[in-house]
């Protein structure tokens, strides 16, 4: 098979672009060479020559020498006019925009069509875990029936520290921000819906089923205080923020959420910036893969995969979508057993199918009970910050 020589036009030169520059240079087996990088900010000292850069974008997209686009911008918005632009141009695209994919993805694979192209996507996912092509390849016949794990480096990094280290909650949180791991607003991050967008993607590839992001219940770890870590440690549990999907018949259920497990679980092993992906199906059972999640290189890696893919015209045949059941659908029916901690009366002990357990002291109080998952997303009492949910297994 002959492979294409690539010539890629780059936007965006932050922590994955510059990975990317360093794993290309290391790597060196890759048939492809950067042309252009476009950014934001001219004057901003680069680790490459200046020669490189340029502030137009049109230097990118209407390079006739340019066959590939690797967008790894954050904004989604301004992300999907480069990458549909590139795509309209006869360019294939590789990206790393977890929101845009998850926001845009049928107007995205219908580009794809339309103009012929490949567009790429593993690094948006699970960083250096290659999640996304396992679905499409390894699992394309096998019959998924979950799909589980830890998608969010930068808060698997957080509750490491904070549970292993005994480190508050701010202190870990500026220590991932200065390692590069979290934003400098983490709110994608630790309120769950940098994950919950992973999910959607992840929901696509592993059975076809296209859905909306706020359709997903999210949740995240920004209230975990010392009284939710010492009842972890009483219990022997670890907490990971953890994505899971299963699939029963033509429903499937969906959400993102701090959970507790069991020490002895796989994902409880799974520590710091490092991400875990259990896949559970009738024919190979369990699965686990697990990788880096944050940082330049592990994220650089997956973006240069896509790239060496192309050099053969690799594409998502998304086999999945093409048989989908039409019945097929998201639903918010699952019952849960959940963790919930306050501060003074508790508003709503009716929305709860049953208590299993309660807890009152001076220091705080918890009860765990059993409530289904509409219920829970739709509750008011969940957006007090004094209030803290963690699902329990």
């Amino acid at each position: 098979m002959t492979k294409n020589k690539l010539k890629l036009g780059i936007f965006g030169f932050g922590c994955v672009g510059t990975g990317l520059y360093k794993v290309l240079e290391e790597a060196g087996s890759v048939e492809a060479n950067i042309k252009k990088i476009c950014i934001k900010h001219a004057d901003k000292p680069r680790p490459i020559d200046k020669k490189y850069f340029t502030t137009d974008k049109d230097e990118l997209l209407k390079d006739p020498e340019i066959n590939v686009i690797v967008e790894l911008i954050d904004d989604a918005d301004a992300a999907f006019e480069i990458v549909s632009e590139a795509m309209k141009n006869g360019k294939s695209v590789v990206s790393a925009n977890k929101k845009m994919i998850a926001e845009r993805l049928p107007e995205l694979l219908d580009l794809e069509k339309k103009y012929q192209v490949s567009f790429l996507y593993e690094a948006s996912v699970c960083a250096s875990i290659p999640i996304i092509r396992n679905l499409e390849e390894y699992y394309d016949n096998d019959l998924l029936t979950s799909v589980s794990g830890i998608f969010n480096g930068s808060t698997n990094f957080i509750l490491t520290k904070m549970i292993d280290e005994n480190i508050s909650y701010p202190i870990v949180l500026k220590e991932a921000q200065e390692k590069g791991f979290a934003e400098t607003d983490p709110t994608l991050d630790v309120e769950g819906i940098d994950p919950k967008y992973k999910l959607c993607i992840i929901l696509f590839h592993a059975f076809g089923l296209i859905t909306r992001p706020e359709d997903i219940f999210n949740f995240g770890i920004s209230r975990i205080n010392d009284f939710d870590l010492r009842f972890a440690q009483q219990r022997n549990f670890a907490i990971k923020l953890i994505a899971k999907c299963n699939k029963n018949g033509n429903e499937i259920t969906g959400f993102c959420a701090p959970t507790f497990i069991e020490k002895e679980d796989p994902l409880a092993h799974v520590k710091y910036e490092y991400n875990g992906v259990v896949l559970e199906s009738a024919f190979s059972e369990n699965q686990l893969m697990i990788g880096k999640g944050a940082g330049d290189k592990p994220t650089g890696s997956a973006v240069l995969s896509d790239i060496s893919a192309l050099t053969y015209d690799y594409k998502y045949e998304n086999k999945k979508y093409s048989h989908v059941d039409k019945n097929l659908k998201l639903v918010n029916h699952g019952e849960y057993k959940v963790y919930v901690r306050y501060s003074d009366e508790f508003p709503a002990f009716d929305d709860f199918i049953s208590i299993e357990e309660k807890y009152i002291s001076p220091n705080g109080n918890y009860f765990i009970g059993r409530i289904s998952l509409d219920k829970l997303a739709n509750s008011s009492w969940i957006k007090n910050k004094d209030i803290n949910v963690i699902f329990s297994c």
